[in-house]
This record gives C-alpha cells, sequence and structure tokens, in this order.
C-alpha cells in the first residue's frame, strides 16, 4: 500500500534548516502502516533533505561549511544565465540531494538516537516549500 502526504514550509532561505521529523512521525501514524519505506522529497531545485542531528551548534556549522564548500558571494555561470543570484543554491542542493528514504518497523521510522530529518533551504530568498513524504509498506 502507498500513502502520499504533502507538507508545507516557509522558509528564509540562505541554507535555512527545518527539522520535520516530528511531522514525518505524525504522517506514518496517520498512515496506519506498520512497515516499509519512507520517501521524503521536495520538489525543486535549491532545496534538499538530508538527516542530522538538528542541534544550534551543529545547525551553524552545517551553515558554515556549506558557504566555505560552495560560496554564495562567488560569481556562477548560472547567474550569467539568468541573472537571478542563486547559483550557489542550485550546485548546493545537486550536492544534497533532494530526496531520502527512512525504513520503518513496528509503525517506528527507524532513525538512530540523535538523527533527524531536516529540509535545507539552499535559495537566495525566503519560499513556500512543498514536501512530499510517501510511505510504501504494509
Amino acid at each position: 500500500m502507498v500513502k502520499t502526504y504533502e507538507i508545507t514550509l516557509h522558509t528564509h532561505g540562505f541554507c535555512d534548516i527545518h527539522d520535520i521529523t516530528d511531522t514525518v512521525r505524525e504522517k506514518l501514524r496517520e498512515s496506519g502502516l506498520k512497515e516499509g519505506m519512507c520517501l521524503v522529497f521536495i520538489p525543486g531545485a535549491t532545496a534538499a533533505v538530508t538527516t542530522t542531528e538538528y542541534e544550534p551548534g551543529n545547525v551553524q556549522d552545517y551553515k558554515e561549511f556549506m558557504e566555505r564548500l560552495i560560496p554564495s558571494d562567488k560569481p556562477y555561470h548560472h547567474n550569467a544565465t539568468w541573472h537571478d543570484g542563486n547559483g550557489f543554491s542550485h550546485l548546493r542542493a545537486s550536492l544534497q540531494k533532494a530526496s531520502l528514504c527512512v525504513p520503518f518497523k513496528d509503525a517506528r521510522l527507524i532513525l538512530g538516537t540523535w538523527q533527524n530529518i531536516v529540509v535545507i533551504d539552499f535559495d537566495n530568498r525566503a519560499r513556500t516549500r512543498k514536501v512530499v513524504i510517501q510511505f510504501q509498506g504494509e
């Protein structure tokens, strides 16, 4: 059986990180499924989904790491093409990826103790983001 849900997030861009773990757990309970796979997917080319420990120090470290790895103030060819200034956000999102799969058993996500599911908006402006949460199982 497949159950699909969609949630909306209001983000600020520039590596804005949102913990959606509790929402995914809530949707799993709502689905009534006991065992299977959970897919979390964000449509768009400037945001990503991953897991990390969601605590203030790690969140700040992640933002600083991304800025060092793919600086927001560097000239990118994408910016010359579209003049939207968000070339860095496309590269960050491509590196991080738009989806994540998490198994579940006994109606519980199989995550590590400090592992949270997060959505990261890399764009250079505030956005309203849709996130698809899909469960496949029984």
